[in-house]
Formats: structure tokens, C-alpha cells, sequence
């Protein structure tokens, strides 16, 4: 352990008569401030929650339609039939897939608008967003399933969705046709 001493008054002295003429620094140079943290889009946020509320307290959807008996299918306006069908046969490729099971309403919703970003951000095609058959429901009636299939219709980047193959999932899942990124 190294003792301190304090200096002693002839050292003060010398000091104070060492430093007598010394002028303070003058900085006449531009100093470099760091970049600003990247710009948070409050915006996009906002607009995001908006229809998130929007969605979940809107009326029920009446331009979703059957087509094939019971299979949910539904293609935006404008879209050829012919992607629909593709889609149906399975000539898409599912690049990634979201399970909702074991989440409620508020939760799957959330779930879906995160992976439908995700996937956008991506450059994914054709994804698979399982909401299960509701076996486990009151009435052992899929609930997720009827607000998965109107929330999709009301995206913007979704192109088209039908219920997946039997292997896939079939009334369980429903495979999703979305736009290419801009």
C-alpha cells in the first residue's frame, strides 16, 4: 500500500510560482458529436395498435365466403382465381408457420400481426397459421378459427388463404397467400 503525503507549504509555493503565466486552453475546434440513435416509428406504432382495436371490435366480416363445402377459402378482389386454386393444390411452398394453440383471443391476435410482419419483413410467400380445430372449446367449436379467417381478410398484404391440406393441418390451419414486399 502506497502512504499518501500531503505536499507541504514550500512545494505549494513552487507550484503555485510554476503555474503563475499559465493561460487556460482555448478549444477553437469543431468537436465531433455522436450519431443520433436511430428514429423509433411512432407513427407505424400507433397505426399498428389503431387496428388492432379496430379489428377486434369491429362488426363481424360478411365477405368471407365457402367455397368446396366447408373449406374456408377467400382471394382479394382483383387477385386471378388461378392463385387461389394453386394455393389449394399446394403448389405454394409454406415457408414458415405460426401455432396458436393455447392462446386466447387478444394473445392470437397479437400472435398473427407479429407473424404476418415478420414474414413480410422476410420476403415469405406462403405461410401456415394453425389455430387448431377446437376440440378443447366449449361446444368443441374452433373459436380462433372464425377470427384467424377475418382478421386475414382484413390485412392488406394478405392475398388469399385457404384451409390447408390434410397433411398440413386441413380444418385445423388455414395457409396464407401474401403479397411480395415493396
Amino acid at each position: 500500500m502506497i502512504k499518501r503525503v500531503a505536499p507541504t507549504a514550500a512545494e505549494r509555493a513552487a507550484f503555485q510560482e510554476a503555474v503563475a503565466d499559465v493561460q487556460p486552453l482555448t478549444w477553437d475546434r469543431v468537436h465531433h458529436e455522436p450519431p443520433l440513435p436511430p428514429a423509433i416509428p411512432r407513427q407505424h406504432i400507433h397505426d399498428e395498435a389503431a387496428a388492432l382495436v379496430e379489428s377486434l371490435h369491429a362488426a363481424p366480416l360478411i365477405d368471407l365466403y365457402l367455397e368446396g363445402g366447408d373449406e374456408a377459402a377467400w382471394r382479394r378482389d382483383g387477385l386471378p382465381k388461378a392463385r387461389l386454386r394453386d394455393l389449394r393444390r399446394g403448389r405454394w411452398v409454406t415457408q414458415e408457420k405460426l401455432d396458436l394453440h393455447g392462446l386466447n383471443r387478444d394473445q392470437a391476435r397479437n400472435a398473427v400481426v407479429t407473424f404476418l410482419a415478420e414474414c413480410q419483413d422476410h420476403g415469405y410467400r406462403c405461410v401456415r397459421i394453425v389455430h387448431g380445430k377446437g376440440r378443447s372449446s366449449p361446444g368443441r367449436e374452433p373459436v380462433l378459427k372464425k377470427l384467424v379467417l377475418g382478421w386475414l381478410s382484413q390485412r392488406r398484404e394478405v392475398l388469399a388463404f385457404c384451409q390447408a391440406r390434410a397433411a398440413e393441418g386441413g380444418a385445423g390451419a388455414v395457409v396464407v397467400l401474401l403479397a411480395a414486399p415493396k
